[in-house]
């Protein structure tokens, strides 16, 4: 027998928060899609330039920087749970 999943078109309360709790993180890599697709348009004139190498090489860093921040922001929660438990 088959269980039946039931689909809701709306996230969950807990998505909706996990969701705003990684937007940071968003952010930065739509940041980092941007300076991939300026160096994309560039090839088409010539090449990129550095200016368009060192704004995807920054973007890539701010991404990393906010991708560790979320991760020890975390595992100190994972932490504090098992402490609580």
């Amino acid at each position: 027998m088959r269980k039946r999943l039931s689909y809701t078109d709306e996230p969950t309360l807990a998505e909706l928060s996990a969701i705003e709790a990684e937007m940071p993180l968003i952010e930065r890599e739509l940041e980092v899609l941007d300076a991939e697709i300026a160096l994309i348009n560039a090839a088409d004139h010539g090449g990129p330039s550095p200016l368009d190498w060192r704004r995807l090489r920054r973007a890539e860093a701010r991404a990393t920087r906010v991708a560790t921040e979320l991760s020890d922001r975390s595992t100190v929660r994972r932490s504090a749970r098992k402490l609580a438990a």
